[in-house]
């Protein structure tokens, strides 16, 4: 099974010859046409993929909302102010304009002890996906190693609007450099939530209980 898909991917070029719209058979290791009728690429314009995003996030319980650039250091500000955060983790590659005042802000070196008793941690993304309201984290610039999106309890992640792709195939094949790298990939739908036997809902056990993204529109 797996030499068959090695093979239906190589026959697409890793992806790059897809192209637009919905993807075009090629052939498997057995010269069987590969049938791809799925989305490969949404040509929807930004600010569909960004309303769809901003619903799907916002079913998940999480706060999302879409913000000018210049916003986003007293929004975050604010959002510490309120929580009455003390000390809050940047990973290296965070916009500087982006840093909000208050908090004591923390580099992504500190060791296991203190990331756990940090109050929040605030990112950039890989990207995001509009349909399923899911942020990726591939430990790029401003995102950190994944520990540090997993042990707070707190998580303000910020999506630029042009990294907000309109299907799943699509993210998948942007992500092809970050594997190939060997990052470790966070995909994140929501705040960390899980149910047991009797349904009973449990927030934080995989993550943080409190996601907030703002969408940094154009």
């Amino acid at each position: 099974m797996l030499a068959r898909i090695r093979s239906a991917l190589a026959g697409t070029g890793g992806g790059a010859g897809a192209g637009a719209g919905r993807g075009a058979g090629s052939a498997d290791d057995l010269g069987e046409p590969v049938e791809r009728s799925y989305l490969m690429r949404d040509e929807r314009a930004t600010e569909v993929r960004v309303a769809q995003f901003v619903e799907m996030v916002g079913e998940y319980r999480a706060g999302v909302r879409v913000v000018e650039e210049t916003e986003i250091a007293e929004i975050a500000a604010t959002a510490c102010a309120d929580r009455r955060f003390t000390r809050l983790l940047v990973p290296a590659g965070f916009p500087e304009a982006w840093r909000p005042a208050g908090p004591e802000l923390l580099g992504d070196s500190v060791d296991l002890e203190t990331l756990a008793s940090v109050d929040g941690v605030i990112t950039t993304c890989a990207l995001a996906i509009a349909p399923t309201g899911t942020i990726v984290l591939d430990g790029g610039p401003g995102q950190g190693r994944r520990a540090l999106s997993l042990i707070p309890d707190y998580h303000l992640c910020i999506v630029r609007d042009e990294q907000i792709l309109g299907s799943v195939p699509e993210a998948v094949r942007s992500l092809r450099e970050a594997v190939a790298g060997g990052r470790a990939l966070t995909f994140i739908s929501g705040p960390s939530a899980t149910s047991d036997i009797e349904l009973q809902r449990v927030e934080g056990v995989h993550g943080p209980r409190n996601l907030e993204v703002l969408v940094v529109g154009r």
